[in-house]
């Protein structure tokens, strides 16, 4: 059979005609922002179930002259009208024309069968209308697609526009800002530079100028010493014995002229004083790249050492935190010469005695503790001060006891003024500069350096006798 279809304009426009698709869309009640196929389910859904209540002769609670089936005058009107022109087929089993749509099995079907047959209680509609529904649910989303179309193009030309120009406008800012810090930090280290070398180079001709003056005067009494010597040998190797005895008094201005040239002593002013290359400037922005560098917080392989781990004190089962114990345990640790036996202390696991090294210990709300380096020499045994951290000449620890910070080393305290109290300590050791220095991690601010010619490897130091400390890792 030959189906013929009406010509129907669906040709989408072109986004210069887009107020006449919004026009067109506002008449017909279309939601811009609803999905585009949703008026292929639910959209057509409900507008069939109100045509079936319209439609279907049960719906409405009557029946017409042609037995429930649409008078061929609504049918010839709605072919007239170009909705539908179809050469309609015959239904098998009535033999009547399938003029009407069922809903429920998606067939065409006769009159018959939608009012008296197997489909009367079923979704039904007359097929004229439901191709009318088609084809506008059909234009709808046409016009909803041309209408997407136009959002797209808009974020296109304007939004991504906007933001490209944005991004251009952000990165030029944001590479002035690197340059200009940059060029800052350039024109300040140039400045400290040429500062530092020019006190290295006056530094270095006042001990020249030292060497020299000291050189020829230990030369020139060298060379007097030399002609006393010998006139005093001559003296006693020629001289009679008369003349020996009466030149007595000129043999003891010889004498004293001798050991008025004086005895040889080293000093520091031959020596080149190593603070002249010394700058907070360098120092600050060489811990600053190591604090705020991937190794902050030191070696992971970093702990306590438990044999050093003094009796008063608890060692946690992964090593990485100490807590003071309120009463002495009953029963002592074995004896170990590396124990400390009075003190509560213990000291870190790794030697240092090259490159760079930093960790970080978490010292909460402890008020009383102690973080630092020592020699691996230092005295383990007794309650005397060669086995207290900070008093003497092999331990270098920040201390805090109470309110009151302090460095202390060979028994001489320093008091430090910090604006907080920290929760955790950071301690950076640079073998190279022979540089120790204290800082909190959180702000990386330095809270204390000290240069020391160490001459033995280090030891990480540790003491508390209030609460815990522990040794952090990222």
């Amino acid at each position: 059979m030959t189906e013929r279809f009406t010509e129907c304009d669906l040709t989408c426009t072109s986004p210069a005609t887009s107020v006449e698709t919004l026009n067109a869309v506002n008449r017909l009640k279309i939601d811009p922002e609803q999905p585009i196929f949703s008026v292929l389910t639910g959209g057509m859904k409900g507008q069939e179930e109100a045509e079936i209540a319209l439609s279907h002769p049960s719906a409405c609670g009557g029946s017409n002259s042609s037995g429930g089936a649409t008078s061929p005058t609504a049918a010839a009107s709605d072919t007239e009208s170009g909705i539908f022109s179809v050469e309609s087929e015959l239904c098998a089993e009535h033999d009547f024309e399938l003029d009407w749509f069922c809903g429920t099995e998606q067939k065409l079907i006769c009159s018959r069968c939608a009012n008296a047959g197997p489909c009367r209680e079923h979704s039904v509609a007359p097929l004229a209308r439901r191709v009318s529904a088609v084809r506008n649910q059909l234009v709808d989303v046409c016009e909803k697609i041309q209408l997407q179309a136009l959002r797209i193009e808009k974020f296109i030309q304007q939004t991504l526009t906007a933001k490209e120009q944005k991004l251009q406008a952000s990165a030029s800012r944001a590479r002035e800002q690197v340059l200009a810090q940059v060029s800052a930090a350039r024109e300040a280290l140039e400045e400290e530079e040429q500062r530092l070398l020019e006190q290295v180079q006056r530094e270095e001709e006042r001990v020249e100028q030292c060497l020299l003056t000291q050189r020829a005067h230990w030369n020139h009494a060298l060379t007097s010493l030399s002609q006393t010597r010998s006139r005093l040998v001559h003296t006693l190797t020629h001289a009679a014995d008369a003349q020996l005895v009466t030149n007595v008094q000129e043999i003891a201005e010889r004498v004293e002229e001798a050991e008025g040239v004086g005895e040889p002593c080293d000093t520091d002013q031959l020596n080149l004083n190593p603070s002249c290359a010394d700058s907070k400037l360098l120092r600050g922005l060489w811990a600053t790249a190591l604090l705020l560098g991937p190794n902050a917080y030191g070696s992971p392989m970093l702990k306590f050492d438990e044999r050093t781990v003094s009796p008063l004190l608890s060692l946690s089962e992964d090593l990485h935190t100490l807590t003071f114990l309120q009463k002495k345990p009953r029963q002592s640790p074995p004896y170990d010469p590396a124990r400390f036996d009075s003190w509560p202390n213990a000291l870190g696991s790794v030697s240092m005695s090259s490159g760079t090294h930093s960790w970080v210990v978490d010292v909460g709300e402890s008020g009383a503790f102690k973080v630092g380096v020592c020699y691996a020499s230092l005295e383990r045994k007794g309650s005397g001060n060669e086995a207290r951290l900070g008093h003497n000449s092999q331990s270098w620890v920040l201390s805090h006891y109470d309110s009151d910070y302090s460095y202390c080393h060979a028994g001489k305290k320093i008091p430090l003024q910090l604006m907080k109290r920290p929760q955790r300590i950071g301690l950076l050791l640079d073998w190279l500069s022979q540089t120790l220095l204290f800082y909190e991690p959180d702000s990386g601010a330095v809270l204390h350096s000290v240069t020391q010619p160490f001459s033995a490897p280090l030891l990480p130091a540790f003491a508390v006798t209030h609460r815990s400390i522990t040794i952090l890792h990222r």
